[in-house]
């Protein structure tokens, strides 16, 4: 047989092979690289045709160049992957480096980096947390989504108590209808804990809380309070009055009193709202106190022995006291911050004083 006439297999496969080959090998781009297969391995290419013209040869022949263009195929098989391998490993490195962020420049050489630092409610927050340790509290934490048992039932407020009204809730949509809630205290805190932990207990639980509150200077409807939970024997309202005039003291300073006036709370007996010096007038009245010169800061009292019901502690036998700060408003009140809102802005001209 010879190449000329039909161009057999046999004589044609090492060139097809060959012009194959170097169709593969010049493919520049992946897309390049399956033009290329198709044309050179696909239905109407020479490969494609040697193997039908296979039948035109006597047997011993068809068998010898079948087993040639076989094998040339498969070469040219492993050639195309080797070589679509290296492309699309190129071609990755390209998109990377395109993609690549320089984190290098500065835009002044002598200036060094500015460094983040922490929000004022955390740093707050971490200060009242060192003032109760080193009264002999300790630090629980708990969930911010309740359920409804937690946040209310049993802190002695049953479904449809009037007392619920006083806290402006987001039901979340879980469960049976307002069956799970965004915290609207970390009063649920305490349970969780009496529910876990027998008495004594001397702990505070600071944490995010959430109402649908209008946001004004002195209130934000995502804000943070910092729970306190005093349970064992003998324990008083006298103790309770001095742990916050203590407190009081060694946050705001020997300055700075509290005072407590009479209120009502569901799960605390008797109840009082706890008011501090307002700190920005120094008592002599501003718009941030409403012109009295005290500042609301917490809520306090004696716990109900209905609460202590609800969580098997015996109230003949344990007493105790809770409170509850707003640690946004100790911020507020420490900076002489006017406004609360300031606080979520994340104006860094007034995040970078703290």
């Amino acid at each position: 047989m010879t190449e000329e006439g039909n161009g057999a297999p046999a004589v044609a496969a090492a060139r097809i092979e060959a012009q194959a080959a170097a169709a593969i090998g010049a493919a520049q781009t992946t897309d390049a690289l399956a033009e290329a297969v198709t044309a050179v391995l696909g239905k109407r290419s020479d490969l494609a045709r040697a193997h039908r013209d296979l039948g035109r040869l006597d047997p011993d022949a068809r068998r010898e160049a079948g087993r040639d263009l076989h094998d040339a195929r498969q070469r040219l098989e492993g050639l195309a992957a080797e070589r679509r391998g290296t492309l699309a490993a190129a071609e990755r490195a390209a998109m990377l480096q395109g993609d690549r962020l320089d984190l290098t420049e500065v835009t002044e050489v002598l200036t060094p980096m500015a460094r983040g630092r922490l929000h004022l409610v955390t740093q707050t927050q971490r200060a009242l947390e060192e003032v109760f340790v080193a009264m002999g509290f300790t630090v629980a934490e708990g969930p911010e989504a309740e359920t409804d048992w937690y946040n209310f039932e049993a802190l002695n407020m049953p479904p449809a108590h009037p007392a619920r009204s006083m806290w402006d809730t987001f039901y979340l949509d879980l469960g049976q209808p307002e069956t799970v809630v965004l915290r609207t205290h970390t009063s649920p805190v305490q349970v969780h804990l009496m529910e876990h932990q027998l008495p004594p207990i001397h702990a505070v639980m600071p944490g995010r809380c959430f109402r649908r509150e209008t946001p004004d200077a002195r209130h934000l409807a995502t804000f943070h309070q910092l729970e306190g939970l005093v349970v064992d024997r003998g324990i008083t309202f006298a103790h309770l009055a001095g742990t916050l005039e203590t407190f009081t003291n060694a946050y705001f300073g020997p300055d700075i009193h509290t005072r407590l006036r009479p209120a009502y709370f569901p799960f605390t007996e008797p109840s009082a709202e706890v008011e501090i010096t307002c700190t920005i007038c120094r008592g002599a009245g501003c718009r941030t106190c409403s012109s009295t010169g005290w500042v609301e800061l917490a809520g306090c009292g004696m716990v109900d022995p209905a609460v202590f019901e609800a969580v098997g502690i015996d109230p003949g036998e344990w007493t105790g006291f809770a409170f509850g700060f707003g640690i946004d408003r100790c911020a507020q009140m420490r900076h002489g911050i006017a406004d609360l809102r300031i606080l979520d802005e994340n104006d860094v001209r007034f995040l970078r004083q703290f």
